[in-house]
């Protein structure tokens, strides 16, 4: 994975030397990181620092329709001898209207459709402007992340194809499909539907189905709407229910598992510039008749123009034990430059009835600095104290740069 991520940046390295002749346009963003943590894997102490490298290269041909995107990242351990580790998330090249009617991306690239997601070296493309209808096609390697590099094979493959309507400004709908091979076998084979609607200048009604032609159930169906009566009131409704389906070469795939529903109704409600409330309940059933139920209050407050405050609370109550948790955030912009945050958590909760009660807190402190209008350095630390630890304490500090 080193030698092939390493080869990668080099590639792209000598682009960027050669569209300078070009007169591309190259943008980005530089992030360095300094990071301290708890390894809980080797229960240690860990201390790395990470460069994140995101960046764009436009402008390459005439006409502006060729462009590159890519997006890395390097890290380096300092305390338990892990080493170097680097990721490639994206380096794709994008040729858009291609006759006025293709899009194509080709190479490493993140693609979505209703039916599932999927990282791929690979290719896209996109059919536009023929009509109501517009059709997106890919296929490519699948590309998984794990701790120590890339995992998978070179044949591990997905392909999927989605057909949606265009044009159409208060109608969204997509109909795909999305199928994953491992060692040749079909590992996933999914079909999805997506669909937004907007009514009265005031509703919103939206679904999204997934259907599993493997295990031939729904493994995921969502409904809901959202209601504007008012410019400052919003009602939300939504159900959820899914059904957890796994990959047919997984061994997770001979478990029995229970379905999952829930419902929530939410009011989202805003006095004025300064106070804004929100409410909601939600009902979660974990079937054969186990369930819970979740109460939510929040509040926001801005007492004076550079300070915010939120304030949440949840109340659960049901299957697997009972939960209540405070979060307190607070964010001062001290100057147009200068910002700090912080907060605060506090949750009590117990696993089942033969239990005490457990307590869990946490708390957090952050700033950001922004030195030039490209330069900015920030950070946070928090501390978590709970069962398991008396104290865990974790942090970063960033400096970002943008070209």
């Amino acid at each position: 994975m080193g030698i092939k991520w390493v080869t990668r940046m080099c590639l792209l390295g000598s682009l960027l030397v050669s569209t300078a002749a070009w007169s591309a346009e190259i943008h980005g963003r530089s992030s360095t990181q300094l990071l301290w943590f708890n390894n809980e894997l080797i229960e240690q102490r860990q201390f790395e620092a990470a460069e994140y490298l995101r960046l764009s290269i436009t402008n390459i041909d005439k006409a502006g329709k060729f462009n590159i995107y890519g997006y890395g990242r390097l890290s380096q351990d300092f305390t338990n001898g892990e080493g170097g580790a680097g990721r490639l998330y994206y380096l794709y090249g994008e040729y858009r209207d291609l006759f006025d009617k293709a899009d194509i991306r080709v190479g490493r690239q993140f693609v979505n459709v209703a039916a599932g997601s999927a990282i791929i070296d690979g290719l896209q493309l996109d059919i536009k402007n023929v009509g109501p209808v517009g059709f997106s096609l890919f296929g490519g390697r699948d590309v998984i992340f794990g701790l120590d590099g890339e995992l998978g094979y070179s044949w591990n493959t997905d392909l999927g194809m989605s057909a949606y309507l265009t044009g159409f400004k208060q109608t969204d709908a997509e109909v795909s499909w999305f199928r994953k091979w491992d060692h040749g076998n079909v590992a996933r084979d999914i079909l999805g539907l997506s669909a937004k609607q907007y009514l009265l200048n005031n509703l919103k009604v939206y679904g999204n189905a997934k259907y599993d032609l493997t295990a031939e159930v729904f493994n995921e169906v969502q409904a809901g709407v959202k209601y504007y009566p008012m410019s400052n009131l919003v009602l939300s409704g939504e159900y959820y229910q899914s059904y957890a389906t796994f990959d047919t070469t997984s061994i997770y795939s001979v478990f029995a598992v229970n379905e999952y529903a829930e419902g929530l109704f939410r009011i989202d409600y805003t006095f004025n510039d300064m106070i804004s409330v929100n409410a909601g309940y939600n009902r979660q059933g974990y079937g054969e008749g186990a369930a819970a139920n979740v109460y939510h209050v929040g509040l926001g407050v801005r007492p004076i123009e550079p300070l915010k405050v939120n304030v949440e609370y949840d109340n659960r109550t049901g299957y697997y034990g009972s939960t209540n948790g405070v979060i307190i955030d607070a964010d001062y912009e001290i100057t147009k430059k200068v910002n700090v945050a912080g907060g605060f958590t506090y949750d009590v909760y117990q696993r089942d009835s033969l239990t005490n009660d457990e307590i869990a807190r946490r708390y957090w402190l952050g700033g950001k600095y922004k030195v030039t209008n490209n330069v900015a350095v920030s950070g946070r630390i928090q501390t978590d104290v709970n069962a398991r630890y008396s104290h865990n304490t974790s942090g970063r500090v960033t400096f970002d740069y943008d070209f």
